[in-house]
């Protein structure tokens, strides 16, 4: 007789960018506890900055094998690619479901959970896979800010009293949609918060929110591994309730429409760069254009490590996450993330820090 498995939990994470879910990601890696987690991460951009990272943590396997567990979907936005790649990378981990305890899914902060979370109710995965929970992820200073907003007529009403203030930007809606699938809401970055800035994000967040679902704050991600896995929400059987604020992005029929105009991707490779002068044309470019999020690799003159470079808004954050190897080309790639980018333009502003660095 075929021996007999369990469904294997699924935990999809999801939240705006920059908000913390690679980071929370690795921390859960890095506190397996002996579990056996695959991990699907999807980007967004030719250039798999968060996958990349992710592999380094793909701890408890032997060197040769590590990254093996670690699935990168290349296309972007993952309700957009749910047909053509989801399904036969959720066939291959269920044909491994002996080797498998848990898998994580890490979306794009472009994408929409909902569409990923009903396909679990296909006939070929709900039998082997059910959704533990979705956790969305909020980046805690940003929002606020005031970056998310939960009324579409008070964004309007502040672009009116500020002629600086553009339209009214569809990531409100997509905010909304991330927070509606939720069964978990981790409000991350406390530690870049005041009372008065929790207080106020709280409160948005308790307008969007049913009673049932519990946000946790949280720094770097950090949550109890009993907190974060083993919810057993079966999420795929009370999506179908969810309100889709973002029903341009798809048909009527629930099929994609395959529309990403307002998202833009820019992809620049660059030399060895001097972070603080890199910084400062930066935050010239995030003032200057529509960029919503800033990620890649630096490689930095008299410096044996790899940086790692993430900045969403006006932030940014750096770290090294590894020395680079000695038969490895060193190498600066930036991803650019926004609205109708203007790519010649961020080009030609890094080509002139390079110049003055030469």
């Amino acid at each position: 007789m075929a021996m007999q498995f369990d469904k294997i939990p699924t935990t999809v994470i999801t939240g705006f960018l920059g908000s913390g879910k690679t980071t929370l990601v690795r921390h859960i890696l890095e506190n397996n506890e002996g579990r056996r987690i695959a991990v699907i991460v999807n980007e967004f951009g030719e250039m798999g900055v968060d996958g990349d990272i992710i592999e380094q943590c793909a701890i408890g396997c032997e060197d040769e094998k590590a990254g093996e567990n670690v699935i990168e979907l290349p296309n972007g936005c993952l309700c957009c690619t749910v047909q053509e790649e989801f399904f036969p990378v959720m066939k291959e981990l269920v044909d491994r479901r002996d080797q498998i305890d848990h898998i994580l899914i890490e979306t794009s902060g472009l994408a929409l959970p909902k569409p990923l979370v009903e396909a679990f109710n296909w006939p070929e995965i709900k039998s082997s896979c059910t959704v533990d929970a979705v956790i969305t992820v909020v980046d805690g200073p940003a929002a606020a800010e005031g970056l998310f907003a939960a009324h579409p007529e008070k964004v309007d009403e502040m672009r009116k009293m500020d002629e600086n203030l553009d339209h009214e930007s569809p990531l409100h809606e997509l905010f909304e949609d991330q927070l509606a699938a939720a069964d978990l809401v981790l409000l991350n970055k406390t530690d870049q918060m005041d009372d008065q800035q929790k207080s106020t994000v709280h409160e948005l967040l308790d307008k969007e929110l049913p009673q049932s679902v519990k946000v946790i704050e949280t720094r770097f991600g950090h949550a109890e591994l009993e907190v974060l896995l083993g919810q057993q929400a079966a999420s795929e059987d009370h999506i179908h309730k969810v309100v889709d604020h973002h029903s341009q992005h798809h048909g009527e029929d629930g099929e994609p429409d395959h529309d990403h105009d307002d998202f833009d991707s820019v992809n620049i490779d660059l030399a060895d760069i001097d972070l603080d002068k890199l910084l400062a044309v930066l935050s010239d470019l995030v003032n200057e254009h529509e960029i919503y999020r800033i990620k890649g690799f630096l490689s930095i003159p008299g410096k044996s490590m790899r940086c790692v470079l993430q900045g969403v808004g006006r932030r940014f954050d750096h770290y090294f996450d590894r020395p680079w190897q000695a038969d490895e080309t060193r190498f600066s790639k930036l991803v650019f993330i926004g609205h109708d980018l203007d790519e010649a333009a961020l080009k030609s502003a890094l080509d002139s820090l390079l110049q003055q660095a030469a």
